[in-house]
Parts: C-alpha cells; structure tokens; sequence
C-alpha cells in the first residue's frame, strides 16, 4: 500500500493525498480476511491423510511400470473405433448444440428482445444447460434412451446450449447499430436486418465460438464412456476394470493424441479461415 503524499491546495492550505479511503481499507482488509478463511475451512474438510502422501510416489512409480510397454497391438481391435466414435459424438453434439443455441441467443440478446421476459427466459435456459455437466446430461439421456453414442451426443449437444448461446447473445449486443439502424431506415425487414446488419459482424465470432466448442467437445466426449454414453471412454472403463494397465496407457495415449490434433486444427482454422 503506498504511503500518503502532502501537498499544498490552491488555497495554500496541506493537503493529504491517499490511493484508498478508511472504508476501502476497511473492505479490502474484510475481503482478504474472507479468502484465507475459506482457505483454511477448505483444507480443514478435505482431510488429506499423510500417510497417502508419503506413499504417492511409490504408488506412482509402480502404476507407471504397469503401464510400459504400451500394447500398441490393441489399438486397431480395441480403440480406433471407439475414437472415432468420440470424434462422432462430438461433432454431432457441437452441431446440435449450435442448431438449439443459436435461436436461444437471439432472444437472450438485449437489443434484438426488448421483451423482458422473453429475454430473461432465454437466459435462464443458457444458465440452465451450463450448470449441469456433461455427465450427469449422459445419465440423464442414458436412462431415456439407453447407454451409447446417442446419448453422449445428446449430453453434448445439451450442455453446450448454454456456451454457444451465451456468446452468440454478446457478440450480437457488441454489434454497431451504424448498418442495422441503416437497414431499419430503409424499410427492411426483421430477417434482412438480422441477415445483413448483424450477421456480417459477428460471423468471425460465431465461427470461433463454434471451433471452440467443438475443441472443448473432443475432450469432454472422451470421458462420457465411463457412464456408458459411448466413445473412448468405455474403452478405457473396460480396461480399468480389468486392470490392464497397458491397453488404459494405450488409451491414454490415444486421448492425448486426438486433443492435440484437435488443437492444431482449430489454430490453423482460425488463422487461415477468420
């Protein structure tokens, strides 16, 4: 906290100059008080038993060995199509996800829904979808329609409303009025204003919103087979519960492989399409 400075007023009377007030102080002070309290309550319930620590690194060493060598020859029988499947499952869910998002953003957005509650409506269904994660959407959609890949679509598509809707909402209230009140002068219609007026301005953010979310999807639709809603994530279940230790490495691996792939071609899209 920097120390206060005196100087003199124009009324040649001193006059004290500090960077925050008593009751600034005051708050900050009761803010950092409230951080580490949480802190220590946190740590007080999450009940680490040292002994587990000290042994974790053994622990670790031994996991890693089972584990090396790495059984290549399962990938073609075991994990290739589960991959794809996931891949599958994550482009079919971003592309659902965009169909339903994108109508929601709409009517979440300020200035194309002056109707309050309408507006308040859409964003509570945005709230809704982020709040649940994806695998509870899988259970959810499991016990409905049963365990597989139609299900982890659907709990990808579902939890990714929220996402892209969100931001499609601000990046149309972010947009110029200059071309839409133009458009509105000439007599345009709803649709033609939407189309021409916002349309052009948010198109490099929709589409980067879009990659975005498909790159999240990849690895969000890796996991979704420990519940059973199809993809790699059953077949690395499958391999945890029968302890082979070497086929969850080649898993693993395959995981790590297709996130950076996935990585590199969002970068690259967006540098060579937007």
């Amino acid at each position: 906290m920097s120390a206060p400075t005196t100087t003199l007023g124009a009324s040649g009377y001193p006059r004290t100059w500090q960077r925050y007030t008593s009751g600034q102080r005051l708050l900050r002070f009761a803010l950092y008080l409230l951080v580490v309290l949480a802190i220590v309550q946190a740590i007080r319930h999450v009940e680490v038993i040292p002994e587990f620590l000290y042994d974790a690194p053994e622990q670790m060493a031994d996991l890693l060995g089972r584990m090396w060598p790495i059984d290549w020859a399962y990938y073609p029988e075991g994990v290739h199509a589960a991959l794809m499947e996931t891949l599958h499952i994550a482009t079919l869910g971003t592309i659902l996800s965009v169909i339903l998002a994108v109508p929601v953003g709409l009517l979440a957005a300020n200035n194309l829904t002056p109707n309050r509650l309408i507006n308040q409506l859409a964003r509570l269904i945005l709230v809704s979808s982020r709040s649940v994660n994806s695998l509870v959407w899988a259970l959810l959609f499991i016990a409905i329609f049963g365990p597989g890949a139609l299900a982890g679509t659907l709990a990808i598509g579902f939890r990714s409303i929220g996402f892209v809707g969100k931001l499609v909402g601000e990046a149309i209230e972010e947009a110029h009025r200059g071309p839409v009140e133009a458009l509105t002068a000439t007599g345009a219609s709803s649709s033609a204003v939407l189309w021409y007026g916002y349309w052009p301005q948010i198109r490099p953010a929709f589409w980067s919103i879009v990659l975005l979310r498909w790159d999240i999807n990849v690895r969000e639709s890796a996991v979704l087979g420990l519940v059973g809603a199809g993809g790699i994530g059953m077949a690395l279940d499958t391999a945890l519960n029968l302890f082979q230790w070497d086929r969850v490495a080649l898993v693993l691996a395959a995981i790590f492989a297709v996130v950076i792939v996935a990585e590199v071609i969002i970068t690259q899209a967006r540098k060579r399409i937007l």
